[in-house]
């Protein structure tokens, strides 16, 4: 049972920090967020990001980067940490004193944040190739172009295509792999 409860949190919190950054990123490369996904990662994070910009500084808000996005997934991942702490404490009492858990926190939403970062570019990269593949004229297909690109770029310049088909996609997924294997 306390495995379906950390399952079902982590799951939760997975999704709206993934929005989160998709947002964050949309916006970076200034995506119409109209369109899929930008339209779900709105409708995921606009409680949070909301109130989050509005307390943000001038110049801040006004970044290219941004910041509300950012600052929504970093307090999701906090929130995560500390909700698995109480959960897990509250499952198996022990006598851990206070200073354990507040340095715990921060370790927890820093390994999800990286690991959510790492899955969900791997996610959005396989969504790309098998569309790309099997409906290269979908009209989610520009969108999801212009945000796997700037990705992928770096590794074009290296990797020459084989046979006329472009490897980059997979070579960015097995070193993204790679560092999920090495965050553990």
């Amino acid at each position: 049972m306390a495995a379906a409860l950390f399952f079902v949190l982590e799951t939760v919190f997975f999704l709206l920090i993934g929005a989160a950054l998709l947002r964050a990123w949309m916006n970076h490369l200034r995506i119409n967020m109209s369109a899929q996904p930008g339209r779900f990662a709105m409708a995921l994070t606009h409680w949070l990001v909301g109130p989050v910009r509005k307390i943000l500084p001038r110049s801040m808000s006004q970044s290219p980067i941004d910041w509300g996005s950012l600052l929504a997934a970093v307090l999701l991942a906090i929130g995560y940490g500390g909700l698995r702490l109480m959960l897990g404490a509250a499952l198996a009492p022990s006598s851990v004193g206070v200073v354990a858990p507040l340095v715990a926190i921060p370790g927890l939403a820093f390994y999800l944040l990286i690991r959510v970062l790492l899955q969900g570019l791997i996610f959005l990269l396989l969504v790309f190739a098998v569309l790309s593949w099997v409906q290269p004229g979908a009209p989610v297909m520009g969108t999801l172009d212009r945000l796997c690109s700037p990705l992928l770029r770096p590794i074009r310049r290296v990797v020459p295509q084989i046979g006329g088909m472009d490897l980059s996609v997979l070579v960015l997924i097995v070193l993204l792999q790679i560092g999920l294997i090495l965050l553990g």
